[in-house]
């Protein structure tokens, strides 16, 4: 004996299926690691720049709440807070027009907690931002020295 089967919209499909069926064809694990991949090779390039221009490098990938700095570095006793990003192709303009004054903001707001719970009181911070164009070999490393400031 066959049961009825109930063809309201509500139970044609339960939701959690159409979800996970549609998550799974959509997936960007791909896409996502390999711009994660690009991230860290840039990063370590920098960091590298950096050394070479008597850069200290304190800490990478520095976490808070507020989201995540790539580098910390101290030039000469001054905390620098270090974006760095990254492009592959001459697309797109200059990869610097990508930190946003949102950016910014969350940037300085994540300096300033570094500065308030890891440095002494009255140590001066800048905040720099390094490119690395991976279009052209060898890659090409742009330093951006006191790129902004808070307020501004």
């Amino acid at each position: 004996m066959l049961a009825a089967r109930d063809t309201s919209p509500r139970s044609r499909r339960p939701r959690a299926i159409h979800r996970a069926g549609r998550n799974a064809v959509c997936s960007t694990t791909g896409m996502s690691n390999a711009r994660q991949q690009l991230g860290n090779e840039g990063e370590s390039l920098a960091c590298a720049e950096l050394e070479k221009l008597g850069y200290a490098i304190v800490e990478r990938n520095y976490r808070t709440r507020a989201g995540e700095i790539d580098i910390v570095a101290n030039d000469a006793g001054t905390v620098v807070f270090v974006e760095v990003k990254t492009k592959t192709s001459g697309d797109f303009g200059d990869p610097v027009e990508e930190v946003t004054p949102q950016k910014q903001r969350q940037i300085v707001s994540m300096g300033e907690f570094y500065a308030t719970y890891c440095c002494p009181p009255n140590t001066p911070c800048r905040f720099d931002v390094v490119t690395v164009d991976f279009s052209m070999l060898p890659p090409h490393i742009t330093l951006y020295k006191d790129a902004f400031r808070p307020g501004w």
